[in-house]
C-alpha cells in the first residue's frame, strides 16, 4: 500500500517559498487558508510533524521534526524558504533556524514565545498529561464540535478532516520541555517575526524576550485572534507574513515593533 504523502505544496515552482509548520495535534491541514492566500505569489509548502497526520505512526523528536522540515525546503522549496510555525511548529522552526540558517530566508514565529524551562515547564508537562489522559473518541468529538463552533466551514472541515493526533501531540510537547529556545534563536542571524494574538496572553508575556533573543527581530500582534491567530484572524495573519517576505528584499526597512494588524 502507497503510504499518503505528508506535505502539500502549491504556487510557482520558481517563486520565493514559505514552509508552514503546524501546532500540537493538528496537521498540515491548518495552513489551508494560508496556502490557498498566497499561492498567487509564492511557492507554499506544508507538512505535517511526526506523531501527526501522515506520518502519526513515527515518533516525534526534535530531530526529527527538523529533518522533515529540511527534507521538504530541499525537496520542494528550492532549497530555502521563510519558515512559518504555529506553536509546536514554531519550536521546530527554531530548531531547524540554528541547525541550517543557509536553508532559512527568514523565521515567523506564532504562539511560540514561552520558554519550556524551570517554572514555565509545568503548563507544557499539564497540556501533556491533559492529552494523553483524555485521548480518544470523546476529546476528538470536542475537537470537532469545538472547531465547528468557532470557524466557519471552509476553515474547520480541512481541520476536522486532518484528524487530531492528540497522542503525538503529547509525546511532542514532551520533547520540547527542558529545551532552550532563546539560544536556538539566537543562533539564528536572519530575521525573525514574533507574532501573536491579541488574546494569547501566555506567549505575549514571554515575546520580549524572544525579541531580545533573535538577531533582527519583528513583532506583530494580531487584534481579536487568539493561539490560533492564522484562524481567528487569516486575512491579518496573512498580511502580516506578506510585508515581512516582502520586507527581506529589503535590508534597510526599519523592524516593526508590535504593530497592531487589525
Amino acid at each position: 500500500m502507497t503510504r499518503p504523502a505528508a506535505f502539500d505544496a502549491d504556487g510557482p515552482a520558481d517563486a520565493p517559498a514559505i514552509v508552514f509548520l503546524h501546532g500540537t495535534r493538528l496537521t498540515r491541514s491548518l495552513w489551508k487558508r494560508q496556502m490557498a492566500d498566497l499561492r498567487d505569489a509564492y511557492r507554499v509548502v506544508a507538512l505535517d510533524l511526526p506523531g501527526h497526520g501522515a506520518l502519526a505512526d513515527e515518533g516525534f523528536t526534535l530531530e526529527r521534526a527538523r529533518m522533515r522540515v529540511i527534507d521538504s525546503i530541499d525537496a520542494e522549496a528550492g532549497g530555502r524558504a521563510v519558515v512559518v510555525g504555529l506553536s509546536l511548529g514554531g519550536y521546530v522552526a527554531m530548531d531547524v533556524a540554528a541547525a541550517s540558517p543557509g536553508r532559512v530566508r527568514g523565521l515567523v514565529l506564532s504562539g511560540a514565545t514561552a520558554e519550556p524551562r524551570g517554572p514555565m515547564s509545568a503548563p507544557f508537562r499539564t497540556f501533556a498529561w491533559a492529552l494523553d489522559r483524555f485521548d480518544g473518541p470523546r476529546l476528538d468529538s470536542l475537537n470537532r464540535w469545538s472547531f465547528r463552533a468557532r470557524f466557519p466551514p471552509t476553515i474547520a472541515q480541512p481541520i476536522i478532516d486532518g484528524g487530531f493526533w492528540s497522542a503525538g501531540g503529547a509525546d511532542a510537547v514532551r520533547a520540547l520541555i527542558g529545551e532552550r529556545f532563546t539560544r536556538r534563536l539566537a543562533a539564528y542571524p536572519g530575521p525573525t517575526l514574533i507574532l501573536n494574538g491579541e488574546y494569547d496572553l501566555p506567549f505575549r508575556l514571554f515575546a520580549p524576550s524572544f525579541a531580545r533573543a533573535a538577531r533582527r527581530p519583528s513583532r506583530v500582534r494580531i487584534a481579536g485572534a487568539s493561539h490560533l491567530a492564522n484562524l481567528d484572524r487569516p486575512a491579518a495573519f496573512d498580511l502580516a507574513i506578506r510585508r515581512f517576505v516582502e520586507g527581506l528584499s529589503d535590508p534597510d526597512r526599519p523592524a516593526e515593533m508590535d504593530p497592531v494588524i487589525d
